[in-house]
């Protein structure tokens, strides 16, 4: 919808559990040599400014990386160090949380030379901004609609793929699209790594998601789900994530990220991790 603009919402504590999920897939897929091709349906601008009047009109940062930036230094997974290095590497010679990376600027952090990535976006906007960006970080930018333009270049020309979903689910449609164009992509490319990321709402419209790939031949899907102790104030009851054909270590590694951030000093939620649909 292109109404929606990230950077009200950006560093929030669903882009915690997103931005984790995502940089243990790529950190984990990095371990072996090929190459990658990375897609990112809804990129929107790639670096968010938390002093900007739209992160400040929310403060939803507050409750999310903001939460967990003083502490960072002394948190126990093991993961960690890497997770805020991309982040202090956009806020160098500061103690200050300024600057955090939307997921074309994780998977810039994450990528090398070899590998290609590819960011959809269409308001004008944030296209305009994110194809600054990608000038000086090689990303290849298309204003075209993510899901169609996804499913357009798969299989990907690498041997590897990373695909993430991410809509803003404004348009109640949205989840049945996402589960209807996950089935297709992994009919196309069934080795692909697939992060999909959902809203958990009070009246659930995300089992529509959920549903669709039950009743589809995809396989191996982990479902992380990121429980609020008290509902936020966009009416949000929590975030859930979907990784297809996780990399070996993520489920373990990622719950251990996620259960100690949800701590109540932090971001006051239980992370729930399970396979959704196991290898058959």
């Amino acid at each position: 919808m292109l109404s929606y603009l990230h950077a009200f919402h950006a560093g929030n504590f669903a882009d915690v559990q997103k931005h984790a999920a995502l940089y243990l897939a790529l950190k984990l897929m990095k371990a072996k040599a090929s190459p990658i091709s990375c897609f990112d349906t809804h990129a929107g601008s790639a670096l968010y400014d938390l002093s900007s009047p739209q992160a400040l009109k929310t403060g939803e940062a507050r409750g999310g990386v903001q939460a967990l930036w003083p502490h960072r230094k002394h948190l126990r997974a093991a993961d960690w160090p890497g997770f805020w290095s991309c982040v202090e590497a956009l806020n160098p010679g500061t103690t200050d949380l300024r600057f955090y990376p939307g997921s074309p600027a994780w998977m810039s952090c994450l990528t090398g030379p070899a590998d290609a990535m590819t960011g959809f976006e269409l308001h004008p906007n944030e296209n305009s901004r994110l194809a600054t960006w990608a000038d000086q970080h090689g990303l290849q930018v298309r204003k075209e609609d993510g899901l169609r333009g996804l499913l357009r270049n798969l299989p990907p020309r690498t041997p590897r793929l990373l695909g993430l979903i991410d809509p803003s689910y404004e348009i109640r449609k949205d989840y049945r699209e996402v589960g209807e164009t996950l089935v297709k992509a992994w009919r196309k490319c069934r080795h692909g790594v697939y992060l999909i990321w959902y809203p958990i709402l009070p009246d659930r419209p995300h089992r529509e998601l959920l549903d669709i790939v039950l009743a589809s031949p995809v396989q191996k899907v982990l479902q992380s789900e990121l429980l609020l102790h008290k509902v936020s104030a966009r009416g949000m009851l929590g975030s859930g994530m979907l990784v297809v054909n996780p990399p070996w270590g993520l489920q373990e590694r990622l719950d251990a990220m996620l259960a100690e951030a949800g701590e109540d000093r932090f971001l006051a939620a239980d992370h729930r991790l399970a396979w959704l649909v196991p290898e058959q």
